[in-house]
């Protein structure tokens, strides 16, 4: 069983920058493909972006390139996702998962879920 617990959410303006952190329980981190998924009011839950075991390969919505970064450290069972250049459709609740795949940004191939965290963006 693994639990995960995110934080860094908040409110922005338009243009910043954000860091979202979850860590996870467990001693067995590294054996997971991390992703970050969001879900904005009325909306369904779409992913952000993805990242291996080892930090190898990402994925990223193509919403996100160029202004998000996911990364990882196994040594402190802690996935991070850089949010920079804050958009007001970036407004949603953030949530961190767990995957045995090796890499997925689909939601029902991940078995862990963070309980979300809010993230605002004003104009």
């Amino acid at each position: 069983q693994v639990q995960l617990v995110e934080s860094g959410g908040g409110l922005v303006q338009a243009g910043g920058s954000l860091r979202l952190s979850c860590a996870a329980s467990g001693r067995t981190f590294s054996s997971y493909c991390m992703g970050w998924f969001r879900q904005a009011p009325g909306k369904e839950r779409e992913p952000v972006a993805a990242i291996s075991r080892s930090g190898e390969d990402t994925y990223y919505a193509d919403s996100v390139k160029g202004r998000f970064t996911i990364s990882r450290d196994n040594a402190k069972n802690t996935v991070y996702l850089q949010m920079n250049s804050l958009k007001p459709e970036d407004t949603a609740v953030y949530y961190c998962s767990g995957s045995y795949y090796y890499l997925s940004s689909k939601s029902h191939e991940y078995d862990y879920w963070g309980q979300g965290t809010q993230v605002t963006v004003s104009s």
